[in-house]
């Protein structure tokens, strides 16, 4: 059995979680980053964090799915108030489609970015990257922050911003949907192992030529460790022992008390 780490979790919204959390732990799961995405969700995320403590870790962030401008301040604020009990800021980001700029504009969604990403750099954190359709601009936001550690979640991008994003020792998630997503494939097989994280993105919906699949639990890091190992040509125990290892020190994780 080997030791994991799921890097990108919204717990919250896990149905029995108690459950799924048992699950993780019997399939050698040592540890799990909680992420939030609104005020609300930030509120669980820390509260989770200390009923599962030592198991389950907290990431602050603000979803672009979620900007309000009626929200900045409150939410802002909370994310610094707390910022001493996360070992990341995320998941924050960018995000184009369509029905997501309906709400929040691409301007409004860079100057929340820009601001979140000051907060990481005064506080010296790391950040979980959502970027779908803004690969480019998230990618230029990051790097104009000088950012030490960022990892673009669930990358399924162009080929430039990947370029970009390895030169600059960023790090990627790899995600069950590497069993199947031609671009998340792309970019996984690329990057390398020393820049790669696991994430399950639980509770998310997989779904594999348009149709459902499953919703994804921690436990389906198993999934997306089988699958990064067949992409790369690497052994699953390789693949393990260095995800987990980069984990640790993406998340500075090395000082708690886990069960490797």
């Amino acid at each position: 059995m080997y030791r994991l780490i799921d890097t990108h979790a919204h717990l919250e919204q896990i149905k029995n979680l108690e459950q799924a959390l048992a699950a993780a732990r019997s399939a050698g799961i040592v540890a799990i980053i909680g992420v939030g995405s609104d005020y609300e969700s930030n509120q669980k995320v820390l509260s989770l964090s200390q009923a599962y403590k030592n198991y389950v870790y907290p990431s602050l962030g603000w979803h672009p799915w979620h900007l309000e401008v009626s929200e900045i301040d409150r939410n802002l604020q909370f994310i610094e108030a707390n910022i001493d009990k996360a070992v990341a800021i995320g998941e924050v980001g960018l995000d184009y489609h369509k029905k997501v700029r309906e709400r929040a504009e691409k301007n409004l969604q860079k100057r929340v970015l820009k601001e979140i990403l000051e907060i990481a750099k005064r506080h010296q954190k790391p950040v979980i990257i959502h970027s779908r359709y803004a690969w480019k601009d998230a990618f230029t936001l990051v790097d104009e922050a000088q950012l030490e550690k960022a990892v673009f979640h669930w990358y399924t991008g162009t080929s430039s911003v990947l370029r970009d994003i390895i030169s600059r020792d960023y790090f990627l998630s790899a995600t069950p949907a590497v069993e199947y997503h031609e671009e998340h494939r792309r970019a996984v097989k690329e990057i390398s192992l020393s820049r790669l994280l696991l994430e399950t993105d639980s509770p998310v919906v997989y779904r594999r030529g348009g149709e459902a699949e499953y919703e994804a639990n921690p436990v389906d890091i198993l999934r997306a460790l089988k699958s990064t190992a067949d992409l790369k040509g690497i052994s699953e125990a390789e693949i393990a022992e260095k995800t987990t290892a980069n984990a640790l020190e993406f998340f500075g994780l090395q000082e708690f008390n886990l069960s490797l």
